[in-house]
């Protein structure tokens, strides 16, 4: 009886997720292309060259969100083949328990890297 909303539940998180993961983030357009990719590696512009250099902490953002992004679509998946694998399990006690690990550990999966990312974070704005 609690299967429908788990499964409805967990429906609605996986498509409110990858809205967030999708979403292209908002910004003002620069003049030039130069100054576009000096604000994309957060550095200032000048006279036609970004006048501060890219520091290894910007660096280490920007790769920190590519791998962030990476993981959640992963994540994302993993849950939609867990639950492909929970609906058509037909009953079979083997099949359900293998599609509930696949949820579970996407989940998991998903908090350990969020958790990763905080302490990364954490750790860059100390240092």
């Amino acid at each position: 009886m609690l299967k429908r909303p788990i499964l409805i539940l967990l429906s609605f998180v996986t498509l409110a997720f990858s809205a967030w993961a999708f979403a292209a983030p908002s910004m003002a357009f620069a003049s030039t292309p130069q100054e576009e990719v000096c604000k994309g590696v957060g550095a200032g512009s000048g006279t036609g060259s970004c006048t501060s250099s890219i520091s290894l902490t910007t660096v280490i953002r920007n790769i920190i969100r590519i791998f962030s992004i990476i993981i959640g679509i992963v994540a994302v998946i993993m849950i939609m083949v867990g639950g492909f694998k929970y609906i058509t399990a037909a009953g079979d006690t083997a099949n359900v328990t293998s599609a509930k690990h696949t949820i579970l550990y996407a989940i998991i999966g998903l908090v350990v890297a969020a958790l990763a990312q905080i302490i990364v974070w954490f750790v860059l704005d100390n240092v």
